[in-house]
């Protein structure tokens, strides 16, 4: 089954993805319709502003995040391939097949891009994510956008953003149906039932198919935390009303 489209079963006002920092004590809480309008900004901002569509290329340097989501749901719905490497690990990004060619987009954290900025791959549109708490971008190097500002221009038009070009390959040769498939097995392996809210340390699950498209797949919401604090984690879980822990 393949998340195409973001929904809550239940409760609407019910957050699907809740975003925590156990450093900064960051909480960012996104209903269905508060992530699906920050995803269709963000095809907004790809298919309008970057005149990007299906078959074209993103690089996507990001940690877990709520900002990594929206960036991941929106550029799946117009169909572009992403090349997704996380910044948990501690080397630095290698965005896989075609590493070598330039790229039509690239979003890349601002927290990181001092260290990686001679290793973010050639594109003709790049953007910057600050992620820290309130933060705001600043001077920007040459060429590259603030994330927020310029999706920001762009409508966030409906609550659902939806999965189209489902038979269009990942740069693995992985089709978005087959990674559709691919969440809804790991959903039944944890056991994920519509309801569910699952904890996922960002810090250990970096793969997005495991943070965000298995929890969708089954219709759970996700708290996603970063720099997780062990000897608090049964007031996490107490406190944002976690079923599974993973």
């Amino acid at each position: 089954m393949w998340p195409t489209s973001l929904t809550t079963r239940g409760d609407t006002g019910a957050a699907v993805l809740t975003y925590c920092d156990d450093a900064t004590g960051e909480r960012t809480a996104l209903t269905a319709v508060e992530l699906g309008e920050w995803a269709a900004r963000t095809a907004g901002l790809l298919r309008d502003g970057c005149g990007l569509d299906a078959g074209d290329r993103a690089a996507v340097l990001l940690p877990p995040h709520w900002q990594t989501a929206a960036v991941l749901l929106g550029a799946w719905s117009v169909g572009v391939t992403v090349s997704y490497r996380s910044w948990a690990t501690a080397g630095l990004p290698s965005v896989g097949p075609g590493e070598d060619e330039p790229y039509d987009a690239v979003f890349v954290s601002r927290q990181r891009l001092g260290s990686w900025l001679e290793r973010v791959p050639e594109a003709r549109h790049r953007f910057v994510h600050d992620l820290a708490p309130g933060g705001a971008p600043g001077e920007l190097p040459e060429g590259y956008l603030d994330f927020v500002a310029e999706a920001g221009r762009h409508p966030g038009d409906g609550p659902a953003a939806r999965v189209r070009h489902t038979d269009a390959a990942s740069p693995d040769g992985t089709t978005y149906r087959q990674w559709g498939g691919i969440a809804g097995e790991i959903a039944g392996t944890l056991g994920l039932r519509a309801g569910d809210r699952l904890l996922v340390d960002a810090g250990v699950h970096v793969e997005p198919v495991t943070w965000l498209l298995a929890p969708l797949a089954a219709g759970a919401s996700v708290v996603l935390c970063a720099n997780l604090d062990a000897g608090g984690l049964d007031r996490r879980v107490a406190a944002e009303g976690v079923t599974r822990v993973l």
